[in-house]
Formats: structure tokens, sequence, C-alpha cells
């Protein structure tokens, strides 16, 4: 009777972890709704492939400084992906 909880247990945890890892970050997918199928995980912008939320995202690599500088340049609160039409960086 002790093994039932166990495997109900390690089944819920293999669940959780499979569908906490496959699930794509709201930016991701508003990327590429607007077209920017290039943008295919958070890897796309920040250095780590999962960013913590305690770093605020950074590092950041060449797209997600640009896209930082956007930000700052027109004085934004938040990041407008549709200024990866203007990116340069590939």
């Amino acid at each position: 009777m002790r093994r039932i909880p166990a495997v109900l247990f390690a089944a819920a945890a293999v669940f959780a972890l499979g569908t906490s890892v496959s699930a794509k970050m709201p930016f991701v997918k508003k990327a590429q709704a607007l077209g920017f199928k290039n943008i295919e995980s958070c890897a796309s912008c920040h250095v780590d492939k999962m960013p913590k939320a305690a770093s605020k995202g950074e590092p950041f690599n060449d797209v997600g400084k640009f896209l930082m500088a956007e930000k700052a340049k027109r004085k934004a609160d938040e990041i407008d992906l549709n200024w990866l039409k203007d990116c340069k960086v590939k």
C-alpha cells in the first residue's frame, strides 16, 4: 500500500517537469505570432537558456541588447517585439 502514493508522486513529478520544460515563454509566443520565426526560445535574446527572474533576465545576447537599447532610446515602459524588424543582429 505504501507504493501507491510513491508511484502517484513520481508520476505527478514527471508530468509537472515535462509540461514546464516544454512550455514557451510569452515573449517567444508573441514574437512568433508576429512572424519572427527565428525567435525560438529564451536563448534568442538571453545568454542563458532560462533566465532567472531574480536577475531580471540578464545577461542579454546581441538581440537582447538591441531590444533593451531600443527600449531606452524610445523611453518605452515595455519592449515592443515589432522592433525586431529593425534588428540587424541575427
